[in-house]
C-alpha cells in the first residue's frame, strides 16, 4: 500500500522561508517522478513544480519559479519543496503527489499523470 506523507507546514512572515518534506513509502520511491501541488480556499488545486525520477527534468509554475525550489533525496524517499520569498498569495494546502506509474515522463498540467496523494500540509503566509 502506498502511502504519502506530507510535512514541515506552519505559519510564516511574508518574505520568510519555509521547507516542505514529502516521505512515500510502498514504492521504489527512486523510479517515480514526484510532484508538489496546492489548492488555496475556494480556488482550484494548482501544480507547484514536479521532478523526474532520476531528477533530470524539473518544472515550475511562473508564480513560483526564482523562489521555490524542489529537490529529492532517493536514498531518504524523501522530496523537498524549498520557499523562499513567501508571499501571502501563497497560502494554501500544499500536496505531494506521486507520479501513476514507474519511470514516467509528468507535466505540472496533467494531474492525471499523479496516482498517489498525500493528505497535505498548511503553509500561511501573514502580511
Amino acid at each position: 500500500q502506498v502511502q504519502v506523507v506530507e510535512s514541515g507546514g506552519g505559519l510564516v512572515q511574508a518574505g520568510g522561508s519555509l521547507t516542505l518534506s514529502c516521505t512515500a513509502s510502498g514504492l521504489s520511491f527512486g523510479d517515480y517522478s514526484m510532484a508538489w501541488f496546492r489548492q488555496a480556499p475556494g480556488k482550484e488545486r494548482e501544480g507547484v513544480s514536479c521532478i523526474h525520477w532520476d531528477g533530470s527534468m524539473i518544472e515550475y509554475a511562473g508564480s513560483v519559479k526564482g523562489r521555490f525550489t524542489i529537490s529529492r533525496d532517493n536514498a531518504k524517499n524523501t522530496l523537498y519543496l524549498h520557499m523562499n520569498g513567501l508571499k501571502p498569495e501563497d497560502t494554501a494546502m500544499y500536496y505531494c503527489a506521486a507520479a501513476q506509474s514507474r519511470r514516467t515522463l509528468v507535466v505540472l498540467s496533467v494531474m492525471a499523470d499523479f496516482g498517489y496523494w498525500g493528505q497535505g500540509t498548511q503553509v500561511t503566509v501573514s502580511s
